[in-house]
């Protein structure tokens, strides 16, 4: 078992950041890759916060489930008979094995290692031999609630049974996708890239919040989009990184027939992103997921028009699987080993005022929720 931060490690992880984003330095190279920090970014940060979980597709019908882990826990999402969207932990309340596992339709949840029955809404109803029992009722049993919330066409969940409602916590977010991306709850589910990666997923976000390198390391991109209509904003726990399609021919694909025409896309604290390329009406949502202090893995869901692809599509996802990411990996984890040495502890932040995208703002603002995030953590565990 990884041992909680020590007191001198609380007090060094926060030095030389800065609410100034002009005058802060990074985080330290120990939050990327000390196994103490990945623990605390597991258990204090991913398993108490809004985690993204799928299309509202996938749970709009009674007996729809999805199952998922969140930070090592097992957990089922159904649509129960009244049409109320339930989620719980996946685990049977006899012998702890798992009651349901993928996704589909079912009438009831019921263990495959003993035959204990539960209803969608959690209770359970039948538990085999169980007659002779001395207090025992069925009807005091039920599965263990998860928070789970519809956001923006997506369902998320959170471990923290006090979590503020992420509508609530999210502030604009809502209107900001519901204005760039109105169709977002007709989209459907089309493609999904997987990817397994030597860094550690901080070292990802930081990666994906800023456009700095940009010019230098997708110069296909920078023909994608009009780099001088760049503009990154931050807010309370998301960013938004707006730009105007390329108006010359590209070597990343074609837009000339692309009825959407802005790049938008939004970070949503901590490790969701969520992104709507030039092209036909679709969106993407990239989901990072912590394995290890220097491995994480990544998703890209397509959601578009059509279940398949159209030619532009495919060359989109061609793309981004074959060009950017390649691009984007490499980089992250030449960055992860670069840590990994005595070279280097922490870095300034390269700050423009007025937001553009060549500029680590949103970096920045990233760095200051994760440090808060282990502020808290030492109060608890000093409390």
């Amino acid at each position: 078992m990884t041992e909680l931060p020590t007191p001198q490690q609380r007090a060094e992880i926060a030095k030389g950041y800065h609410p100034d984003a002009s005058r802060s330095f990074s985080l330290k190279a120990d939050a990327y890759t000390d196994p103490v920090w990945h623990d605390v970014d597991v258990k204090e940060v991913i398993a108490k916060t809004w985690q993204w979980v799928c299309h509202v597709e996938k749970l709009r019908n009674p007996g729809d489930y999805v199952t998922i882990d969140i930070a090592g826990n097992p957990i089922a999402l159904v649509r129960d008979r009244e049409g109320v969207l339930r989620a719980f932990y996946n685990v049977c309340k006899h012998r702890a094995h798992t009651l349901v596992s993928g996704e589909g339709n079912t009438s009831r949840l019921m263990c495959p290692y003993h035959a204990w029955v539960y209803k969608l809404d959690g209770n359970l109803v039948r538990a085999p031999h169980t007659e002779n029992l001395d207090d025992f009722q069925t009807k005091e049993i039920c599965l263990d609630e998860v928070r789970v919330e519809e956001f923006c066409g997506f369902i998320y969940v959170n471990l923290d049974t006090s979590a503020v409602p992420l509508a609530e916590m999210s502030g604009e977010l809502a209107t900001e996708i519901k204005h760039w991306a109105p169709d977002i709850e007709n989209l459907t589910f089309a493609h999904r890239l997987t990817y397994d990666i030597k860094s550690n997923w901080k070292n990802i976000v930081d990666n994906f919040l800023e456009c700095y390198h940009c010019p230098t390391a997708h110069k296909d991109f920078c023909d994608l989009v009009d780099m001088d209509t760049y503009k990154v904003t931050t807010h309370g726990i998301y960013s938004s990184h707006m730009a105007d399609a390329g108006k010359a021919e590209n070597s990343a694909y074609d837009v000339s027939n692309a009825t959407v025409r802005t790049h938008a896309v939004w970070w949503l604290w901590p490790n969701t992103c969520i992104m709507r390329y030039p092209g036909r009406s679709s969106l993407i949502v990239l989901n990072i997921i912590p394995v290890g202090p220097d491995r994480t893995l990544e998703t890209y869901d397509f959601f578009l028009e059509d279940t398949t692809p159209n030619e532009a599509e495919i060359e989109t996802i061609r793309y981004l699987d074959e060009v950017l990411q390649v691009e984007d990996i490499n980089l992250v984890e030449r960055v992860q080993r670069g840590m990994n040495t005595p070279a280097f502890t922490q870095g300034r932040i390269v700050n423009d005022p007025e937001g553009s995208g060549q500029s680590e703002h949103a970096l920045h603002h990233f760095h200051g929720l994760i440090l808060e995030a282990y502020a808290k953590t030492a109060t608890a565990t000093q409390a």
